[in-house]
């Protein structure tokens, strides 16, 4: 074990498709500012400073000049940033030898492009209320993989932002449109920036370890419009979305509703937040295959985290609750459904989260714990005859962070997974065998620049 831990530590590697990473050089470059300075502990994590950049729309320029004329204020550079992920992955599922393919099982390396990610973004300032943000991603195809305008105007001087975001995406799911709090509410934002991998298998392990949100799977493909009303005592979002995305250049109404309520408080020197989240409606979603489908959007959820100091160390609690129910076979759940591995009964989660900066500004320790229902019927699927009983699915999750440099961000990560899922849906009825793909080591390398 100890072998394998120090190997894992020298490659510093492992594929990690995130879809937006916030810690952006496209806004260090505009702003003038270090990462550091929105950034708690390590991107892609938002302090005070970087939810109040993001609440006004991308549009804050420091360093840059603007080039500025009657209704005209814009940076004079446009500005873009590389993001490459690398690394190694291993899991104690069968490993595929057929030659044809490979899977988690047989462990691998990968690289920038190669199943690592490769991307581009491109945005900043509009205007002096009104900013952009893009994502190309570089791997084949080659495509634009999301995109939103923040059209957020302030009230006069009142502190308060109100507008509309029009975005696209393939896989953050509606909360793209605007979200900032750190409990995985949107993909992007938690403890572990590793939300996927390419060797197989479901390639979330950690991310749904950590958030609840996540692991009812609302990172779908979406498209839509967020209104959006903020201040520095939280936001109100209320977005009306298609979940089809930006890859099938597809038109379709908006018929699916996602609500956000969030507040910011002080507890005793803590920056808190508590929120709650509903997805609604039912509108097309192709699944990137070209055959639309109507799906339902049917989950709420609730979260909250606290972020100071325990000493001198800074300190990160989150915690999380969602709940998908069960699928109606006319426009199933896209949250809950056969394809994800429920559909039979509610699928639900609670994940808390911890990380602590061991060496502030240098070095983290993180753990989650996973209690959930994966909405699958064990005596549906283990004897044919449906019984009520739903699946326990809990995780235990670790990990470790080290800043290189701001832009460069080391992980190690581990997730051991266990319940009814993993020893009798999984593995058949009455099996005492160790679950197959239950465990899974990581090593990352991210770099953005």
């Amino acid at each position: 074990m100890k072998k394998i831990v120090l190997s894992l530590a020298g490659v510093m590697a492992a594929v990690a498709f995130a879809p937006e990473a916030s810690a952006l050089p496209v806004f260090a470059r505009q702003t003038g500012m270090a990462c550091s300075a929105c950034h708690f502990q390590h991107f892609p994590l938002l302090n005070s400073f970087g939810r109040a950049f993001k609440a006004a729309g991308f549009t804050m320029v420091g360093a840059q000049g603007k080039i500025e004329g009657d209704r005209l204020s814009i940076p004079d550079t446009l500005n873009i940033n590389f993001l490459a992920s690398m690394g190694y992955v291993k899991s104690n599922q069968t490993a595929d030898n057929t030659g044809v393919s490979k899977n988690p099982g047989n462990g691998g390396f990968y690289l920038p492009g190669i199943a690592g990610e490769a991307s581009l973004f491109v945005g900043g300032r509009v205007s002096d209320f009104a900013g952009f943000l893009s994502e190309i991603t570089l791997s084949a195809p080659a495509a634009i993989d999301s995109g939103k305008l923040a059209i957020l105007p302030e009230i006069g001087s009142s502190g308060i932002h109100a507008g509309a975001i029009p975005f696209a995406t393939n896989g953050q799911g509606a909360s793209y449109g605007f979200e900032y709090l750190n409990t995985g509410a949107n993909a992007v934002h938690s403890i572990t920036n590793t939300v996927g991998n390419a060797l197989g298998g479901t390639g979330d392990e950690f991310i749904n370890a950590v958030s609840a949100q996540q692991y009812i799977h609302t990172a779908t493909a979406a498209d839509g419009v967020a209104a959006v009303v903020n201040s520095d005592m939280g936001f109100v979002n209320i977005t009306k979305y298609n979940q089809t995305g930006m890859a099938t250049g597809q038109q379709g109404s908006l018929g699916s509703t996602y609500a956000r309520v969030a507040g910011l408080f002080d507890l005793a020197g803590w920056d808190s937040a508590l929120g709650f989240q509903s997805w609604s409606g039912s509108s097309l979603n192709d699944a990137g295959a070209g055959l639309a489908t109507m799906y339902q959007s049917k989950a709420w959820a609730i979260d909250g985290q606290m972020q100071g100091t325990l000493g001198e160390m800074p300190t990160g609690f989150y915690f999380s609750y969602a709940n998908a129910p069960v699928s109606n076979t006319a426009a199933p759940n896209n949250f809950n459904n056969t394809a994800n591995g429920g559909g039979y009964l509610t699928r639900s989660s609670f994940n808390v989260d911890a990380e602590i900066g061991v060496i502030p500004e240098v070095m983290t320790l993180g753990a989650a714990i996973r209690r959930a229902k994966s909405g699958t019927d064990v005596g549906a699927v283990t004897t044919g005859v449906a019984n009520g009983n739903n699946a326990s699915d809990n995780a235990f999750f670790l990990t470790a962070t080290y800043k290189i440099a701001q832009n460069m961000l080391g992980r190690l990560s581990y997730v051991k997974q266990s319940g009814d899922y993993w020893t009798l849906v999984n593995q058949g009825a009455g099996t005492n065998a160790a679950a197959s793909g239950d465990t899974t080591y990581a090593a990352n390398l991210y770099v953005l620049f």
